[in-house]
Order: C-alpha cells, then structure tokens, then sequence
C-alpha cells in the first residue's frame, strides 16, 4: 500500500545550476519527502492526440471500402496523429527523461528502471511517423528519442534496467508467458504485444532480481496452451523467475546499434 504520494515537477529544476558557494541558489528544489530514495522507476512517454479529420475522411471511406473486395472498413493507417505544442517526443521522452536522470543521480538513487519500447532500431517503425507530415517534416522519431535517452542513462554511472515492452495492451496480467530477448529479435514475431500489468511486474522484479548489474532487454506475452487441449491454461512462470533466468544468460541490448540496424538475433 502507498503510505504517500508526492508530486513534483522535475523538468523545472536546474540541477545544473546549482552551486554549493552561491546563497542565492536553491540547494534543495525538490520535496524532503524524496530524499533517500533509493530507486525511479521511469515511465513518461509523448502521447500523440488524434487527428478529429483524418477520422471523418476514413468514416467517408466506409461505403466504398466496404464494396471493394479484400478491404476492410476502416484502414487505420489513413488515421493521423499529432504531439500536442511542447509535448513532443524530443521534449518528453528524451529531454524530459534526461531531466529525471539528473533527478536520480542528485537523490543518490541506486537503481533506475527505465520502460521504454521495442522497436528502437527500427527507423522506419510507424510509430517514428507519427506527428510528421508527407514530406516526412514534423516532430516525430519517438523511438530514436527514447533510444537516445536510453544511452544517456547507460553513461550515466547509475544501475539501471531498461526494459523495451512491446504493444501495450489492457489484459489482465500474469496470464500470458512472458518471454524476453534484445535487439528487437522479437519483431520478427506476429503478436507483440504485452500486458501493462506485466510491464509493471517486470518493473517490479527488475528492483530484485537484478541487483548490482545493469541490463536491457525487450519483451512480450505468449498464449500459453490449454491443459490436454481444454480447460484452465498452463500455470505461467511469475516476473520474477522469467526474469532471472533471463540475467543467467548474459544478454543485453547492444547500444554500440545503431537505428536502422534491426537484429536477426532469434
């Protein structure tokens, strides 16, 4: 149970501007409540707004699509999404994410937990698309941004976990079998995607299971089969053990990568 929530906002703190023989500097421009902590957990992300016209003209589409064999309804690549002014990825998921870091590194923060997404070696990946326009202008990359931030945070001299969910889905967690790999191997697959309640698992067990050595690695949720073809699934193995077999392998992401470069690793 949470004992305390305390809010503050970190992206308006100056921790570089700090210094100890200046009186007319704030030493301490965080709450008292932070101090000691010994672990962040990291998880902002842009989050893009959809576009109300490119929804009205893939509704109009509708009757025509429906009439042309092979074409489903809606063709949801014709939907269009923007960043909110000052919300881009450049500014949320790597200076903002830079700013929180620093935060850590001034707490004396142990470890970091850093979620972030699959998919960063893709340059091409359509979530790099999003809030550019044809000519490919805009403010998109959110996945180079996030990777950017990711090697901050490997040069940063804190422990850290970074962990690369694939699609994020509202299922119930701890129902699927969670399997991880680095280096978007696990693009290759047909389903991606994963339960929020196993990210936060994962989260979770990175904060105990993976003391003292710093990691990263993706990961998704797999159907696990049916006891002799029917009734209750498999029982699947809990965050924590998936995870440390995962660290007896000595796998982590290659950050020396870069976008563009996907890995055939299976």
């Amino acid at each position: 149970l949470l004992e305390e929530v305390v809010i503050s906002d970190v992206t308006q703190m100056q921790f570089d501007k700090l210094d100890d023989d200046d009186d007319n500097d704030d030493k301490h421009p965080w709450p008292y409540a932070l101090d000691d902590t010994e672990a962040m957990v990291i998880c902002t992300s842009a989050v893009p707004q959809i576009s109300k016209r490119s929804v009205l003209k893939a509704m109009l589409k509708i009757p025509l699509n429906i009439l042309t064999p092979k074409k489903k309804a809606i063709n949801f690549r014709d939907l269009q999404f923007k960043y909110r002014p000052g919300q881009y990825p450049e500014m949320v998921d790597y200076v903002g994410q830079k700013k929180q870091i620093d935060f850590a590194k001034k707490l004396g923060v142990k470890h970091v937990v850093l979620v972030s997404s699959m998919g960063g070696l893709d340059t091409n990946n359509f979530l790099n698309q999003i809030g550019k326009d044809k000519e490919g202008n805009g403010h998109g990359d959110i996945l180079i941004w996030k990777r950017m931030a990711e090697k901050y945070l490997c040069e940063s001299g804190l422990q850290y976990t970074i962990i690369h969910p694939g699609g994020l889905v509202d299922t119930e967690p701890s129902k699927m079998e969670l399997v991880l790999d680095v280096d978007d191997a696990l693009m290759q697959r047909e389903k991606k995607s994963i339960s929020r309640g196993d990210v936060a698992n994962l989260c979770i067990a990175s904060l105990t299971e993976s003391v003292g050595r710093s990691v990263a690695f993706d990961c998704v949720g797999e159907e696990v089969a049916a006891v002799d073809g029917g009734g209750e699934p498999v029982a699947v193995k809990g965050a924590e053990d998936v995870l440390r077999e995962f660290l007896t392998t000595g796998k982590t992401a290659d950050y020396t990568l870069e976008p563009g470069t996907q890995s055939t690793m299976t």
